[in-house]
């Protein structure tokens, strides 16, 4: 990490980015052994590090997400250490997973403090704090982001993956992919209680994910789909769900858990999807049985079904990504393929408090610098 007073400002270097993910198919039936498939999206996470006379401290400056933080440095390995206590308090039963985070700045710190104790000395020493004697220059921990929070579209994971990149660039420590990946499923699992592997696959390696009975893929797409230039492909945000992920997991755990045949259905949605995308054939029917599925484990809110029902009335299809809601009338975000450009304009008229945003596929993964922009995404 830069120390040098000399230095006060952020410069490119400072910076580092990650983008976020959709889940196009197998959002539940992955915790039953089926496949699951996802697309890193070319909305970005933008995180920064901008030294500055703060006394002894990080204050963290995160757009839309909170007023800012002040995390004494002295202080970050107590603060690292009493979220893992935390941890551990969960997974005993003593604690409920939403709150071992009490702050939205969190996880961020705990990803820098979780960097600073690594040791590619292998001693006990903690490199970066006590070891060298020297602290981390004291400045400003900043983030800006183009993807919605608590939506599904992986948030978290893009600020832990982009926030790695970030101190491995500062601390001179470069890891991995894999090491990246490892790296952000552990601090991740503070989010989530458990962060299964595909969220930090997508953020860290881009393109598409496949997780089946080979473990992770790196599936095809074919040349000039519409998913790389975002033409036919639409991500609507139908409200923030009301419960969380862990609540719809047990919902349909308790509900559906033993029905294998029908985590196979869900599981041929999948392969049938994956298939599309690589030899450019249509999807439409695969998309519109996973979203029947969906709605047979109860995670689809009326409302959301009915916003997706106007889309197939319109000549499209559609189904919820993420892990919907069991609560409310929000299902977050929304996969929608249509070809007919003038008929989803149409339909987006009726529907004038949602947002159809053109999905692309990010080919690239978290990486240090600025978030690209929408030409630099696809290059």
């Amino acid at each position: 990490m830069t120390t040098s007073a000399s230095t006060p400002t952020a410069n490119l270097e400072d910076r580092a980015h990650s983008p976020g993910k959709l889940i196009l198919s197998g959002e539940h039936s992955v915790l039953y052994g089926q496949p699951a498939l996802a697309m890193a999206i070319a909305e970005y996470t933008e995180v920064w590090f901008k030294p500055l006379d703060l006394g002894d401290g990080i204050k963290t400056a995160f757009d839309n997400l909170s007023e800012g933080q002040l995390y004494p440095l002295k202080l970050l390995s107590r603060f690292k250490s009493s979220l893992d206590k935390k941890f551990d308090q969960f997974a005993r039963g003593e604690l409920a997973v939403h709150k071992i985070l009490t702050r939205p700045d969190d996880l961020a710190v705990y990803t820098l403090a979780s960097l600073l104790q690594d040791n590619p000395t292998g001693s006990s020493e903690l490199t970066g704090l006590g070891a060298v004697h020297q602290l981390p220059y004291p400045g400003q921990l900043g983030s800006k982001s183009s993807i919605p929070i608590g939506a599904g579209l992986g948030s978290s994971a893009a600020v832990v993956a982009a926030t790695t990149v970030l101190f491995e660039t500062l601390l001179g420590r470069p890891k991995t992919l894999d090491e990246r990946y490892d790296r952000v499923r552990f601090c991740e699992r503070l989010k989530h209680g458990k962060a299964g592997p595909i969220d930090a696959a997508t953020v860290v390696r881009g393109g598409l994910v496949y997780t089946g009975p080979s473990g992770l893929e790196d599936p095809e797409i074919f040349a000039g789909h519409g998913l790389l230039s975002g033409d036919g492909w639409y991500s609507v945000l139908h409200g923030r769900p009301e419960s969380s992920t862990g609540e719809c997991v047990s919902h349909v755990r308790n509900k559906h858990g033993d029905d294998a045949a029908l985590w196979e259905s869900f599981g041929a949605c999948t392969r049938a999807f994956a298939g599309a995308l690589k030899d450019g054939s249509d999807a439409s029917s695969a998309i519109k049985e996973n979203q029947r599925l969906l709605e047979r484990i109860g995670v689809v809110p009326d409302a959301t079904w009915a916003f997706i029902q106007d889309v197939e009335a319109s000549g499209g299809v559609a189904k919820v990504c993420g892990a919907g809601s069991v609560r409310g009338d929000h299902g977050g975000a929304v996969l929608v393929h249509s070809d007919d450009a003038e008929a989803m304009s149409s339909l987006m008229a009726k529907h004038p408090q949602l947002a159809a945003n053109p999905l692309r596929l990010a080919t690239k993964g978290a990486a240090a610098g600025p978030a690209p922009t929408a030409v630099e995404a696809n290059k």
